[in-house]
């Protein structure tokens, strides 16, 4: 047994999957949590229904069928290559919510995080608990993100009646029953619930009560591994059948793991939304004042910020103002000065995450004038978007400390060295970006790794790993932020408020 960080394409190979807001991916990740190759790795789009009253909605049947698929496509690639499975180890979004009925299935749609149904229901909850107190339990706060208002605000629409589900569950849980027919919730998908005591990994009474729940309609909570795929899974996937599957993970977490992104090191990670967050090995959880706090297992949190509005700011402006050439876009973007296009932008395209910012709830442009063009707006917004992440960033730090670097991960400030520039200039402090592209998928690896006993310590193999690729030079790009730029974001921050056009 060895904790060395290497690049060795060698055994034992962990099947990870990644369950994410708009994919599913999964590939083979070895000793190291390095992926087979990145082109191995099976991969399927999936979409969300956004109803006009701000209901976002996924079909969950479909959604697990759509697991299982790539699920297949990532077992055919490990016969090519004659690999022996040690374990399987799935990460899966936070704040999912469906309803199951007596007979397993599904009998209301997969809520997603960004549904807005439940803001009442939130404003419901603080009448009838201290949220003070209950963010300093469960590590939520009282927010139409978590399924404990949207079980509310279920009850609410039914006429004062839950629908008729007998259990409620994330994806994660809705998989597991499926190919295992057992429902159990790992610490860490329970403490994206806002129902969960963060200490005793047990669900906590007092929330229960307010939302009219009983323990027994949720999932048990437990990290033990699932074994013995059941029926034509086990006849589909013999390779897979008795080896550990770890229960789901939270995608967050596992994305800090794999970035190495602890302590001191913050990760920011950049998809369809965004989130700055630090991985901590606490014997008790620490749940700052302004920043949720979750867990990845029995013995590690990861605390933070998360915005809504992340990479799908930039896809939105490249739909929507019919942009320039990625090549030529990079090169209009980097020519204009910081701050110089006279716009101050609100950059919510989606409800922002909890605490609850102040200000508008929507996306608001002004400052416009006839000199104003797609680039001058594309890279306003992409600026706003910094510095709600500089905001994060400061709630951060002043819990925890100072940053030493932000190591950040997702595709899109890869894609986009402009808005990358823009990001650490924002942020003042040095960016790396994280050379793992699928970080997500490594840390769901890693930990997978330290329960069969391939690593002691999944936390400090990752801080190591990230250390001697630093010092290697393969550890990523690093960019020093730009101390006149910096001043000239600090400034416009200052000017506007944390919440521009509040």
């Amino acid at each position: 047994m060895t904790d060395r960080p290497t690049t060795a394409r060698r055994g034992p190979w962990i099947l990870a999957v990644d369950i994410g807001t708009s994919s599913v991916r999964a590939g083979w990740m070895d000793a190291a949590g390095a992926p087979l190759s990145l082109e191995s790795i099976a991969r399927a789009e999936y979409a969300w229904r956004v109803t006009p009253d701000g209901g976002m909605e996924t079909d969950a049947e479909a959604l697990a069928g759509l697991c299982i698929q790539v699920i297949d496509a990532a077992v055919r690639t490990g016969r090519t290559w004659q690999i022996e499975p040690a374990a399987v180890s799935i990460a899966a979004f936070w704040h999912g919510l469906v309803g199951l009925g007596a007979d397993g299935r599904a009998v209301t749609p997969m809520y997603g995080w960004g549904d807005r149904r439940a803001r009442a229901a939130a404003d419901a909850l603080r009448a009838r608990v201290d949220e003070d107190a209950a963010h300093g339990r469960t590590g939520c706060f009282l927010h139409e993100v978590y399924p404990s208002a949207r079980l509310v605000w279920l009850r609410g629409a039914a006429g004062d009646s839950l629908p008729p589900a007998t259990t409620w569950a994330g994806i994660g849980e809705l998989l597991a029953l499926r190919l295992f027919d057992q429902a159990r919730a790992s610490a860490s998908m329970a403490s994206g619930t806002g129902l969960m005591d963060l200490r005793r990994r047990a669900w906590d009474g007092e929330m229960l009560d307010a939302v009219g729940l009983r323990a027994d309609a949720l999932p048990p909570i437990g990290d033990a591994p699932f074994r013995g795929l059941i029926g034509e899974h086990a006849r589909r996937w013999p390779e897979l059948a008795t080896v550990p599957w770890l229960p789901a993970l939270g995608d967050g977490a596992c994305a800090s793991l794999g970035m190495g992104a602890i302590g001191r090191r913050v990760g920011l990670t950049i998809g369809t939304s965004a989130a700055l967050r630090v991985l901590r090995a606490d014997a008790e959880p620490i749940v700052p004042a302004g920043l949720w706090c979750y867990r990845l297992d029995e013995r590690r949190t990861v605390a933070g910020r998360a915005m809504s509005n992340g990479g799908s700011v930039f896809a939105w402006l490249e739909r929507t103002l019919r942009l320039p050439p990625a090549d030529e876009m990079e090169r209009l973007l980097a020519a204009l000065p910081p701050a110089a296009h006279g716009l101050t932008v609100v950059p919510r395209l989606l409800p922002e995450r909890p605490p609850r910012p102040l200000g508008p709830e929507t996306g608001l442009l002004s400052g416009l004038t006839q000199a104003t063009g797609p680039v001058e707006i594309a890279r306003a917004w992409l600026e706003a978007a910094a510095f709600a992440m500089a905001d994060g960033l400061d709630a951060v730090e002043a819990a925890f400390g100072p940053a030493d670097e932000v190591v950040a991960g997702g595709g899109a400030l890869h894609a986009s060295p402009a808005w990358a520039r823009i990001v650490a200039d924002a942020l003042g402090r040095p960016l790396r970006l994280a050379p793992h592209y699928e970080s997500t998928m490594r840390g769901a690896a890693l930990l997978a790794l330290e329960r069969v006993g391939a690593i002691d310590d999944a936390v400090a193999f990752a801080a190591r790993a990230a250390e001697a690729e630093a010092r290697g030079g393969d550890g990523g790009a690093r960019l020093e932020p730009d101390g006149a730029a910096h001043a000239v974001y600090r400034a416009a921050r200052t000017a506007v408020g944390p919440h521009p056009l509040a």
